[in-house]
């Protein structure tokens, strides 16, 4: 599979690999300086296999309702400790459901003006288009992000976002190299908010 991985990866999959913990433990947060994910696992079939176990990827600590929740990032396939095959960057498979509720949470957040950040990348646009990046990846002041890493766009108009105008970018990924998505604290907490009540309803 894949042989290029990004530190996220490498240290998500070792974990897969070499720990039978992980094969018993519910909400094993990913990696240290990304405390806000958890892997959950799965048996068959999943989305990505009918016989391979998956991990699902999320920012709940507790267990989606279903392997298919809107809740979850997305998959990875789970091979045990030993297998000669190991899972990579491009074995994620991202999960459409979520992509759709966390775009429509993003402009709704922008809509309620609830991230700082956001707000002040809009005063300083004052007019024309404006990029959500994702945090993951920063571009230098100035720049464009890579288009794996912008989020959508939207219109500015004398300093003032214009939800109504959201444009969700299609060459976004959820997974990079560089990691699995991270927002801006507003939109973050938002989305955090969102899931949790999404999974009360499907459970």
């Amino acid at each position: 599979m894949t042989p290029l991985l990004g530190k996220f990866s490498q240290d998500f999959l070792a974990q897969c690999k070499d720990s039978r913990t992980f094969f018993e433990t519910e909400g094993n947060s990913i990696y240290p300086d990304r405390p806000d994910l958890f892997y959950h696992l799965f048996e068959p079939p999943t989305p990505v296999s009918s016989t391979v176990p998956v991990f699902a990827l999320s920012f709940l600590p507790t267990a989606p309702p279903s392997v298919q929740s809107a809740t979850v990032i997305g998959w990875l396939p789970a091979s045990a400790p030993g297998d000669s095959d190991e899972a990579g960057l491009n074995d994620f498979v991202d999960n459409p459901r979520f992509r759709e509720l966390l775009h429509e949470t993003i402009q709704s957040g922008l809509r309620d003006g609830i991230d700082d950040i956001q707000i002040n990348g809009a005063i300083q646009t004052q007019q024309g288009w404006m990029h959500i990046h994702d945090d993951r990846n920063i571009p230098a002041l100035g720049r464009i992000g890579d288009p794996d890493d912008i989020l959508a766009s939207v219109r500015v108009e004398e300093g003032k976002i214009l939800a109504e105008t959201y444009q969700a970018m299609p060459s976004y990924r959820l997974c990079t190299s560089d990691g699995v998505l991270q927002l801006t604290e507003g939109l973050a907490q938002r989305l955090r908010e969102v899931l949790e009540a999404r999974a009360a309803r499907e459970a």
